[in-house]
C-alpha cells in the first residue's frame, strides 16, 4: 500500500563514456529522463533527428519483412502463444545479430522486393487470364481478331447488345445504309448480354456500314490480336502458366528466407532500441567534452545506480530529494497479493503526489465482492485452476497479463468460498443428477444459507457490506486529512458525516420499514435511540453550518451547507448500488438452475444422457463467461464509483523508464543486486 519514493538523479560524465553510460542505463531500465538543465552557451543539445529517423525506418523495414514472411510462411504458434511472452536471448546472441545487422537489413529488403515481384507476377497472370476469358466468345472465329482487308473488301469484328439477330442487323443496314451492297454478317457467339459478330463488306462501304451499326450499339472489341483466337488462346495460356510458375518460384524463395526470421526479429528490436537511445541522446545537454543526463529514479535503487556508474566510469552522480512543487512519475509497490490488483487502480488513475495508494485496502474488498457476485464453488474451481495453471505454465508472459491472471485466480478462490457458503455447485446440479438418475434427491448443505431461498437476507447483507465499504472510504479520507494536518476538514467532512450516517442507520433499524424488509424486528435500548437521534441532528446541523466554512457570506454559507446535506441522497444511492451483489449472485444461480432443469427434461436413455451432457457443458460455459464478465465489470464499478469517490481522485503520471523497449525478444538484463 505504497507509492515508491522517487528521487532526482543527475549524471555528469565525459563524452567519451556517453555511449557506454547510455547503454548501461538503458539496460538497467530504472531512469526516466527528465532534464531540468536548459541549453546555454556551454551546454547544447545535438540534433539526432536524422539518425533516429534512420533507425526507425530500418526497424519498420524489418517489421514489414517479418509481416511478409508471416503471410508466406506463418510461424507455428500454439493457441496460448499470447501468454508465452517475448523470447529470451543471451547477450552473445544479441551481439552476434548486431554484427550481422547490415546483412540482415539487406535480407529484409530482399524479402520486400521478392514480395513486390511476386505481386507483379500474380497481377500479370491475372491479366492474361482475363484476356483468355475475353477471347472465349471468339473461339469460333477462324481469322485473326482484328480488321483485315483484301483488295476490294474489309472484315471487322465487333459486339452488339444481347438479343440482336442477324436479320435485325440486315434490317438496320437496309434502313440506315441503303446505298451499301453485299455486306455480310457472321454471328460468332452470343450470351445473355452480348452478341459477338464479324462483318464483311466492300472497302468503300465500310464507313457507312459501321456507322449504321454503331447507331444500334455496335462496338469494336477492346483487344485485337494478329493470330486466330484459338492460336492466341494457346499462346496466352502458355504465358499465364509461365507467370504462375515464376510466382511459385518467387514464393518459394521468400519461404526459404523464413529460416532467418528469429535473426530478423532481433535486429528489428536492435534498431528500435537504437532509435530510443538517439531520442534520449538528442535531449542531453552537452559541452565540448562532457554531457549531463538527469531524471527520476526510485529511491530504493538510486544509490546502487550511482555506485555502479561511478565505479566504472569517470563521472559525477548526484542524487537529491525532489522539490516541493515537482510531480514525479508513479510506481506502485504492494504486497504479493494486492500487487495483482494494481491494474485496477491504474485503469482508474494513479495517485497524485500526497494521495494514498488505495490498492491494498481495495484488493480485499475487490476479491470479496467478486466472489460474492459469481458465488458458485464449481465455477470458482474452474477459474482458479485454469488461471493457476496458465501462470505456472507460462513464466515469461507479460507482467500485465500475469497480474490479471493472478487477480482472477484469487477471485476464483473467493468464489469457491462463497459457493460453499451458499451451497452452489453448478447451480443445483447435485439435486438434479441424484434425483434424475437415482430417484433420491441429495442437496449439498449450504454452510450459511441458500440465496434463492432467502433473497431478502442476501439483500440485507449486501447493503451491510456496502455500508462497511463506504465507511472505509470515508475513514481513509479522514486519515488523509489528519496526515495533511487538516483537522478542521477532518471534523467537518468526516466526523460530522459519520455522526449523521450512523445516527440515521440506528434510527432505521428499529423502524417498521426495516422490519418489513428484513422480516425481523430489532429493538434498541431507549438511550441508544436517543443517542441515534442526537447524532443525526448534530451531524446534520454541523454539515449545514460548516460545509461552506470557506465563504464569509452567512447566507451563502448556509446555502452551501444545505446543498452539501442534500448529498445524503447520494449516500443512499451508493448504498443501494450494492444490491448488485444480490442481483448478480442470484443471476448466476438462477441461470445455472434453468440450464440444469433443461437437461433434466430429457429421457433417461443413452441419447438423453448425451444431450444432457451437451446442454450441461454449453450452458454452463456460457453462464460462466457471462457472469464472469458481469462480476468483473460490476466489481470494478463498486470500486471506481462508490469507494474511490469518497477519498480518491487519481490522475498521477505512470513511470516511463529509459529501457530496451523491444517487440520480439528480450536480452537477459543485468540486475543491480
Amino acid at each position: 500500500m505504497a507509492v515508491l519514493k522517487m528521487q532526482r538523479i543527475t549524471i555528469c560524465a565525459l563524452k567519451k563514456n556517453r555511449k557506454a553510460i547510455l547503454e548501461k542505463l538503458q539496460s538497467l531500465g530504472v531512469l526516466e529522463v527528465n532534464h531540468i538543465l536548459d541549453e546555454d552557451e556551454d551546454f547544447r543539445k545535438m540534433d539526432t533527428a536524422e539518425r533516429k529517423t534512420g533507425f526507425e525506418k530500418a526497424a519498420a523495414a524489418v517489421d514489414q519483412a517479418l509481416d511478409i514472411l508471416e503471410q508466406y510462411a506463418p510461424e507455428k504458434k500454439s493457441m496460448f502463444s499470447a501468454l508465452e511472452g517475448k523470447k529470451l536471448i543471451s547477450a552473445d546472441e544479441g551481439m552476434k545479430v548486431q554484427d550481422e545487422r547490415r546483412d540482415l537489413l539487406r535480407i529484409a529488403r530482399q524479402i520486400y522486393d521478392l514480395d513486390r515481384e511476386h505481386a507483379e507476377q500474380q497481377a500479370a497472370a491475372g491479366r492474361l487470364t482475363n484476356s483468355i476469358e475475353s477471347l472465349t466468345p471468339w473461339l469460333g472465329l477462324d481469322v485473326p481478331l482484328k480488321t483485315t482487308e483484301t483488295e476490294r473488301s474489309v472484315f471487322f469484328p465487333g459486339v452488339m447488345p444481347g438479343g440482336t439477330t442477324a436479320g435485325r442487323i440486315y434490317e438496320i443496314l437496309e434502313e440506315k445504309a441503303p446505298d451499301t451492297a453485299g455486306a455480310d454478317v457472321h454471328i460468332v457467339s452470343q450470351d445473355q448480354s452480348t452478341v459477338y459478330l464479324g462483318v464483311v463488306c466492300l472497302k468503300e462501304d465500310a464507313g457507312a456500314v459501321e456507322e449504321a451499326l454503331r447507331s444500334e450499339g455496335f462496338a469494336r472489341p477492346a483487344q485485337v490480336w494478329d493470330e486466330t483466337p484459338e492460336a492466341e488462346k494457346a499462346d496466352l495460356e502458355a504465358e499465364a502458366a509461365y507467370m504462375r510458375k515464376q510466382a511459385a518460384e518467387t514464393e518459394e524463395k521468400i519461404r526459404a528466407l523464413a529460416k532467418r526470421r528469429e535473426e530478423l526479429q532481433i535486429v528489428a528490436d536492435y534498431y528500435r532500441v537504437r532509435a530510443d537511445k538517439y531520442e534520449v541522446l538528442g535531449e542531453l545537454p552537452q559541452s565540448e567534452r562532457a554531457f549531463v543526463i538527469s531524471g527520476y529514479i526510485p529511491a530504493a535503487v538510486a544509490d546502487k545506480v550511482a555506485e555502479k556508474l561511478m565505479s566504472k566510469y569517470d563521472c559525477m552522480v548526484d542524487v537529491e530529494e525532489l522539490k516541493e512543487d515537482e510531480e514525479p512519475p508513479v510506481i506502485l509497490k504492494n504486497n504479493p497479493f494486492s500487487a495483482n490488483m494494481e491494474g485496477v487502480v491504474e485503469s482508474y488513475g494513479l495517485p497524485v503526489k500526497g494521495e494514498i495508494d488505495p490498492t491494498t485496502i481495495m484488493s480485499f474488498f475487490y476479491v470479496f465482492f467478486f466472489g460474492m457476485m459469481l458465488s458458485d464453488a464449481a465455477y470458482g474451481v474452474i477459474v482458479a485452476v485454469v488461471c493457476g495453471i496458465l501462470v505456472w505454465k507460462f513464466p515469461r508472459m507479460s507482467a500485465g497479463m500475469r497480474k490479471s491472471l493472478k487477480l482472477f485466480f484469487w477471485c476464483g478462490l473467493s468464489t469457491i468460498v462463497w459457493g460453499v457458503l451458499f451451497g452452489g455447485y453448478f447451480g443445483n446440479i447435485v439435486d438434479i443428477v441424484t434425483e434424475k438418475f437415482t430417484g433420491t434427491k441429495i442437496t449439498p448443505p449450504a454452510l450459511w444459507f441458500i440465496p434463492l431461498n432467502e433473497p431478502m437476507k442476501l439483500l440485507l447483507y449486501s447493503l451491510l457490506f456496502g455500508v462497511i465499504h463506504l465507511f472505509t472510504g470515508l475513514a481513509i479520507k479522514g486519515y488523509l486529512c489528519i496526515k495533511d494536518r487538516k483537522y478542521m476538514d477532518f471534523f467537518c467532512d468526516v466526523v460530522l458525516w459519520f455522526m449523521l450516517l450512523i445516527g440515521l442507520i440506528l434510527m432505521l433499524l428499529p423502524s417498521e420499514l426495516f422490519a418489513s424488509i428484513a422480516q425481523m424486528e430489532i429493538v434498541l435500548p431507549g438511550w441508544l435511540n436517543t443517542l441515534a437521534k442526537g447524532l443525526a441532528v448534530i451531524g446534520a446541523a454541523g454539515i449545514v453550518l460548516m460545509s461552506g466554512r470557506g465563504n464569509k457570506n452567512p447566507a451563502l454559507r448556509l446555502a452551501l451547507g444545505a446543498y452539501d446535506l442534500y448529498n445524503i441522497t447520494g449516500w443512499l444511492s451508493d448504498v443501494l448500488s450494492y444490491s448488485r451483489l444480490l442481483a448478480l449472485g442470484l443471476a448466476t444461480g438462477v441461470i445455472a438452475s434453468v440450464i440444469n432443469q433443461m437437461g433434466s427434461m430429457l429421457p433417461n436413455n443413452v441419447i438423453g444422457i448425451i444431450f444432457f451432457i451437451l446442454i450441461f457443458i454449453v450452458g454452463h460455459s456460457m453462464n460462466l463467461a457471462i457472469n464472469l464478465l458481469g462480476a468483473y465489470v460490476h466489481t470494478n464499478r463498486l470500486q471506481f464509483v462508490e469507494f474511490f469517490g469518497k477519498f480518491y481522485e487519481g490522475g498521477g503520471r505512470p513511470f516511463h523508464p529509459f529501457r530496451e523497449n523491444t517487440k520480439y525478444a528480450e536480452i537477459k538484463e543485468e540486475t543491480l543486486s
